[in-house]
């Protein structure tokens, strides 16, 4: 999807809406509540549950039998918005696309 570079928008610090900056914004890399570290801190608190499935579900079938079971194949793209007065940044969810472009006007 395309979006403009520049787009006016109401600004939370200035109080009106004013020119702000348009760039996409990274969301990737979050490291989650329980990884290795914290699971093994959380064992000898009694949270922790270990790793995996814990042969809960039974097994897989082989990788060739499925191709991207319930995986999606697009990101949830949020824009990032920065005033052009104030430098004051917000950012605005906009939903799942394949690929975003910012072009000028």
């Amino acid at each position: 999807m395309k979006f403009p570079k520049s787009k006016k928008a109401f600004c939370k610090k200035c109080k009106t809406h004013k020119e702000h900056k348009v760039a996409e914004n990274k969301t990737t890399g979050n490291r989650g509540t329980l990884k290795k570290g914290s699971i093994a801190r959380s064992k000898g608190r009694g949270l922790g549950r270990g790793f995996g499935n814990l042969g809960k579900w039974g097994s897989k079938p082989a990788i060739s039998k499925f191709k991207r079971t319930g995986s999606k194949n697009s990101k949830k793209i949020s824009l990032k918005l920065t005033c052009k007065d104030c430098n004051k940044s917000s950012i605005l969810p906009m939903g799942r696309m394949k690929k975003v472009e910012l072009e000028q006007k």
